[in-house]
């Protein structure tokens, strides 16, 4: 029964691959894809990549349609990098808690006790937030950003985690909001040295939205991409992952000879798998849910997202 059953599966997603490709001509569409999606996502998308890889896509795109695989904010950005451009989302529930763990009220009272201070806000957030920003950046780029900001002081939302991290790369005085990844902060040093217990030879390659405790016994810390390419170009055979498992689909493709073990069950993003191959198959044919950011925040959250990608 499990067999016919798996059987089934792969000749509906074989069908819904079909109708994608027949839909993608139709609709002058590009599906990007983050590294936390469902393997079925990925390996239909014209282009996988972190937040930052991403932004710059949906920024450079011919297409006049942007299927957006991830969760809301990402939309949001891409629409706002694309404001001419029609952005879906497979399913508009992929909401991001980090996110939602800042808001504007809040950031305009801290940045009116310390008006000196200029905001770095990780890409992470709201287009209302981004609004209120001086400049974006993401893991990939947060300590250049940093570094590039004319100012001692800096107002940082929303992670801790990651801003504990930059925070050792800088002189910079940072001002630190109390948000964080969910699935990230879960793990935690036990959890490491269990598997390290059991893998021994494997190193530990870890985000840095981990707890500090946990970046601080990794081998390597870094962002998705980050430790995707280390680990692709590393003579190591065997890794422990601290980060979303996604990011197993592109570690495996890059290196199919080498052995990758997720640190924790846990490192599943829920907001990221809501979307599948069957909810993107029907957002391209319905056009719907499109993300709409309205143009006055737009225009505001463009110039923090516009200055990150022009940090070298």
């Amino acid at each position: 029964m499990e067999a016919q059953a798996l059987e089934r599966k792969a000749e509906m997603n074989r069908e819904l691959r079909e109708k994608l490709v027949q839909l993608k001509k139709e609709r002058n569409a590009i599906i990007l894809a983050h590294y936390y999606q469902r393997d079925e996502i990925q390996e239909v998308a014209d282009f996988r990549g972190d937040s930052f890889l991403l932004a710059q896509k949906a920024a450079s795109t011919d297409a006049e349609t942007i299927v957006f695989c991830g969760v809301h904010f990402m939309g949001e950005s891409a629409k706002i990098l694309a404001p001419n451009k029609t952005v879906l989302i497979p399913d508009e529930r992929a909401g991001c808690p980090m996110a939602d763990m800042v808001n504007v009220d809040g950031l305009r009272k801290l940045k009116a006790q310390h008006p000196n201070a200029k905001v770095v806000t990780y890409i992470n957030s709201s287009a209302e937030v981004k609004a209120e920003t001086d400049i974006c950046c993401t893991s990939s780029n947060a300590v250049k950003v940093i570094n590039s900001v004319d100012a001692d002081e800096i107002i940082w939302v929303p992670d801790k985690n990651l801003g504990h991290y930059v925070q050792q790369h800088t002189d910079k005085k940072l001002i630190i909001w109390e948000g964080y990844c969910n699935t990230h902060d879960m793990l935690t040093v036990k959890d490491v040295v269990e598997m390290r217990a059991k893998h021994p030879n494997a190193e530990f390659v870890v985000h840095p939205e981990c707890r500090p405790e946990v970046v601080a016994i990794g081998d390597f810390v870094g962002s998705t991409t980050a430790i995707i390419d280390y680990c692709k170009n590393s003579n190591t055979q065997e890794f422990i992952v601290g980060t979303e498992d996604g990011t197993g689909y592109q570690l495996r493709k890059d290196s199919p000879d080498k052995t990758f073990h997720f640190a924790s069950k846990f490192l599943v993003c829920p907001n990221m798998k809501v979307n599948n191959l069957k909810k993107l198959v029907k957002c391209l044919e319905t056009m719907q849910p499109q993300i709409y950011v309205p143009p006055a925040v737009a225009d505001k959250a463009r110039i923090s997202l516009e200055r990150m990608l022009q940090v070298q």
